[in-house]
This record gives C-alpha cells, sequence and structure tokens, in this order.
C-alpha cells in the first residue's frame, strides 16, 4: 500500500532555509500536526544550529547536502508523531529549558498549574526569599523541582525518582540552569528515602489508567509507560503519596499533587483518609481542576 502523501518528507535539497521552514510547515500542516509552523521552526533551528534570530537573519541561505539529509530524516520522525521535545532533547518549562531523555516525560504547559500551586502556598506563609525545604517525588526531568528553586532563591530541594536514567537528566539541567548547588538527587520510590520536615513537597505522579494508555494520543505514548501508568484506578500512586505526606511535611509543609482529568474528588478523599487537609483543587487554563494542595489536618481548639 502507498504510504499517504501527508507523510512523505518533502524534498529539501538546494533550498534556502526560508523555503524549507515553509515546505516542512506544509507537509506538517496536511499530516495534521498542531503546530506546524513552530515544529518546522523548532527543527530546522535544532539541525543548523540557530536560534530564531539567526534563522531570519540567514533565511535565504541554502542547505547544503549534509543538512538537507539530517532535516529530512527529523523530519519524519515528526512525521511519524514522535514529539519535537524528543527530538530535539530538550523542553521549555515554566522559562527554563530542560534536557529530555527516553525515561522522563515531556513537561506540559499543564503541570505549570502546580507551579503557580505550589508558589501560592509558599506566598501564604511568608516571603519567597526564606530558607525552604523542597521535594519533589518522582521528579522526571525534574521540572517541578527546577521551576520552584527558580522562584525560591534561598531554597533548597531534592528530586526522587526510581529512574537512574532520568535523574541523571534531571541532575544536567539543574547544572546547566546554575542551580545545581541547591538541588541534589536521590534513588528512591517517591519519599521513601526522604528524612521528611519539609516546607513543601510536589509530586506530579504517574496517574493514568492502565487499561486507558493505549488509547492515549500517539504523541503521548512516546512518554516511559513507568511515568504514566497510574494502575488499574490511576490512584496507587496517589495512595503511596498521601500515606507518607504527612511524615513528610509535618505541621507545617504544604503537599501540592498534579492531578489527572476527574481525580480531584478521589484524590482529595484518599488526602483526607491519611489525616491531611485538602484545599480547593487549582485548575488549569482549560478549566480542569490540576493542582491539589493539601496540609496536615489540625484538631479544632
Amino acid at each position: 500500500m502507498a504510504e499517504p502523501a501527508s507523510l512523505h518528507v518533502p524534498p529539501l535539497r538546494a533550498m534556502t532555509i526560508a523555503a524549507v521552514r515553509r515546505e516542512l510547515s506544509h507537509a506538517f500542516r496536511s499530516a495534521g500536526l498542531d503546530s506546524p509552523e513552530l515544529d518546522a521552526r523548532l527543527l530546522v533551528g535544532h539541525a543548523l544550529g540557530l536560534d530564531h534570530t539567526a534563522l531570519v537573519v540567514v533565511a535565504d541561505r541554502p542547505l547544503d547536502e549534509s543538512q538537507a539529509i539530517t532535516l529530512a530524516a527529523l523530519a519524519a520522525r515528526r512525521l511519524a508523531r514522535e514529539p519535537v521535545a524528543r527530538i530535539v532533547g530538550s523542553k521549555e518549562f515554566w522559562g527554563l529549558n530542560l534536557r529530555i531523555a527516553d525515561a522522563t516525560l515531556v513537561p506540559r504547559p499543564e503541570t505549570e498549574t502546580v507551579v503557580e500551586a505550589a508558589l501560592a502556598a509558599i506566598d501564604d506563609g511568608g516571603s519567597r526569599t526564606r530558607s525552604l525545604r523542597v521535594a519533589d517525588l518522582g521528579t522526571g526531568s525534574g521540572a517541578l523541582l527546577l521551576a520552584l528553586l527558580s522562584e525560591l532563591p534561598n531554597a533548597v530541594g531534592v528530586g526522587t525518582d526510581v529512574s537512574l536514567p532520568a535523574l541523571q537528566t534531571a541532575r544536567a539541567s539543574a547544572k546547566e540552569l546554575g542551580l545545581g548547588s541547591r538541588a541534589m538527587f536521590v534513588n528512591c520510590d517517591f519519599g521513601k528515602a526522604l528524612a521528611g520536615d519539609f516546607d513543601l513537597v510536589v509530586s506530579n505522579p504517574p496517574y493514568i489508567v492502565s487499561g486507558e494508555i493505549a488509547a492515549l494520543p500517539e504523541e503521548v505514548r512516546h512518554d516511559p509507560r513507568l511515568a504514566l501508568d497510574g494502575g488499574a484506578d490511576g490512584l496507587v500512586c496517589y495512595r503511596t503519596i498521601a500515606a507518607d505526606a504527612g511524615r513528610l511535611i509535618g505541621l507545617a509543609g504544604h503537599f501540592v499533587v498534579e492531578l489527572g482529568y476527574g481525580q480531584d474528588a478521589a484524590v482529595a478523599a484518599l488526602m483526607k483518609a491519611a489525616g491531611l487537609e485538602p484545599m480547593r483543587a487549582r485548575a488549569d487554563l482549560a478549566g480542569i481542576p490540576r493542582a491539589l494542595t493539601a496540609r496536615v489536618a489540625t484538631m479544632p481548639p
């Protein structure tokens, strides 16, 4: 059977950089990709080692044969629905450029809602410049931890993960962002190896129902299953984290977790059962409850 025309990479030899961007944008749009112009710009810039400004300055320069071959290979991967972040090995999150690897999720915009909720909890307790201890359980790329450390100048933090390659990726990003001296990384299951008394604990745990993973969009299915699979009901990891949260945050700390679609009531119930007091979930830009904050419940006077 012939391959659909929309999946063909257009010939790129002898084209100018501007023309290549137009051709790839057209091919990506024909294939139904969501952001064809942006994808084309990022891939061309990555292949040629040029930022956005440089791409404009040298727009009339033709590709050489080696560049055309390299870019055609990258475009073919994108047409096969491999996310751009995985192709170029990095993703922007909270204004930070983070490394992405096979062992990490690609950070998504809705996860920034967790950062917003965490910072709001910190702001309620005083200045962001005070000394703070932060933990990110299941840190993956380090997105949550590094975003928070970038906003809390005197905080120190620890990210945990069961995946050593994920921790190596997060550690490399921390160093590149100048946050390496304030971030450490520990190989363990969520908070099992941590002593506690954190001012803030955050987590974006696996929360997809096991039976629904095969039906996820193809780009999402490029993420490691270990970082997606939340068990038969999607709540397995929340049970583990909630059971340990009180020990980790003590009486004064805050606990913030990302939620999957429609999970706010179930996760809040798990927190209450574990002796925590959940607040109203913070919604993302689509209006979906995305970040739930909790503290250790206190007895009324």
